[in-house]
């Protein structure tokens, strides 16, 4: 029988790298429900028309997308994003606006699997649904900034474009259409035949021959409307005000057909430059309408948490991985008083563990050197027998040595040594 393995651009995750996610997820959590942001669990799979309707001629939709018939007939996605699920969720469910929401889950695209990039792959991110307000831009922007800024990371740049509306971007889009059919043959293969598509994608292609090509091309931001403008100009006076560093960047156009106005993505230095992207997003202002909604106004980002992480390692910022206990329970009497000491440890807010299975104590000290512990709790005949426990320190790092206290005041000696 053929070994069975995790399919290819998928990975397990586990202690103790796993709890570093589990940090950057608190940590992320925290940051949003402080804006007055509620977590959104979505589905994995939704309806194709879900994901076809927020850019069928993109990447992502046309070529990366995990779709396939159910048993009953239906034709569904692995959803490849979650701007779309949310805003599917907000159409059907129309809770009170402005709707402010945060997620954290994987997403899948059929990609080549490389460092930072899986096919299978999680994200944090969060979706602000019902105001136009410029300022909103600004809250959402600085929330991202924030969690790069709790996490030590200083080497994170921050590029903003905007992709005006449904009143100036027709007009741009046509004459930078013009601007690129005269440049067709010099064009990377894929935009010179699929140019008509979405003209504005060759402006984002990082292969040479399309950077050379459209190093002059038109800039939407010297075609915005008026109002396109002002709200531009209203997002970047509130970052300076701020203080998030920002680079203007025309040619960031992003990989989904429905942002408009304000666009973003978070750059490390500290990564190489193919797959140097934390994160990004940007306003949505026509997607619930697209999909079959109200017309209203919306802005998200997601962060890659793979990336977030590899960055933290590139800066050395990570944290340990951790995940251990505060205390380990070594039990030389037969296992039932380590059963009950380490539920007691428990529910006094420690983080206890123990062994099993009657090992010796040789092993049980081992397991706690393993386990991360700082302090032994050691329980033998004698120990048992006079209704005490022995104490031990196991780092160097918890005052007193080994001492052996009455079991009943357990708990007092543990809050004495690890505060």
């Amino acid at each position: 029988m053929p070994e069975l393995r995790a399919p290819i651009g998928t990975r397990d995750v586990v202690a103790p790298e796993s709890a570093r996610w589990a940090r950057l997820v608190a940590r992320f959590a925290v940051t949003a429900e402080a804006a007055g942001y509620g977590l959104v669990l979505t589905p994995l799979f939704e309806d194709l028309a879900v994901f076809q309707r927020v850019g069928e001629a993109t990447d992502i939709v046309r070529k990366e997308m995990y779709d396939f018939e159910d048993k009953g007939g239906r034709h569904l996605a692995l959803r490849p994003e979650v701007t779309a699920s949310v805003v599917r969720s907000y159409i059907q469910l129309r809770p009170t606006l402005p709707w402010k929401s945060w997620y954290v889950g994987p997403n899948f695209r059929y990609e080549s699997p490389q460092a930072g990039r899986y096919r299978q792959f999680y994200q944090l991110g969060l979706e602000a649904i019902g105001s136009a307000d410029a300022d909103l831009d600004v809250e959402v922007i600085g929330l991202a900034w924030s969690l790069y800024d709790a996490m030590g990371l200083r080497q994170v740049g921050l590029s903003i474009n905007s992709l005006g509306d449904d009143v100036c971007r027709p007009g741009y889009r046509e004459l930078l259409l013009r601007f690129l059919e005269a440049r067709r043959a010099e064009l990377c293969d894929e935009h010179r035949i699929r140019l008509e598509d979405n003209p504005l994608r060759a402006l984002d292609c990082k292969k040479p021959e399309c950077m050379a090509a459209t190093v002059d091309a038109p800039r939407q931001l010297d075609h915005l409307c008026e109002p396109c403008g002002a709200h531009f100009a209203r997002v970047r006076e509130g970052l300076m005000a701020l203080g998030v560093p920002h680079t203007v960047d025309t040619r960031l156009v992003r990989g989904l057909d429905y942002y408009t106005r304000t666009t973003f993505e978070f750059p490390s230095g500290a990564l190489d430059s193919a797959q140097n992207a934390l994160g990004g997003g940007g306003r949505y202002d026509g997607l619930v309408e697209a999909m079959g909604g109200p017309p209203t106004p919306g802005i998200g980002f997601a962060l890659g948490i793979e990336r977030i992480l590899l960055a933290c390692d590139a800066e050395g910022v990570a944290e340990a991985g951790g995940g251990g206990v505060d205390v380990f329970v070594v039990d030389l009497t037969g296992g039932g008083a380590a059963r009950d000491v380490t539920f007691e440890l428990r529910a006094a807010g420690w983080r206890a563990d123990r062994a099993f299975d009657a090992r010796s104590a040789k092993a049980q000290f081992k397991a706690a050197d393993r386990s991360g512990a700082r302090l032994a709790v050691v329980i033998g005949p004698d120990e048992a027998a006079a209704g005490t426990v022995s104490v031990k320190d196991l780092r160097g790092g918890a005052p007193g040595g080994q001492v052996t206290v009455a079991r009943a005041h357990l708990g007092d000696e543990v809050r004495r040594r690890l505060g």
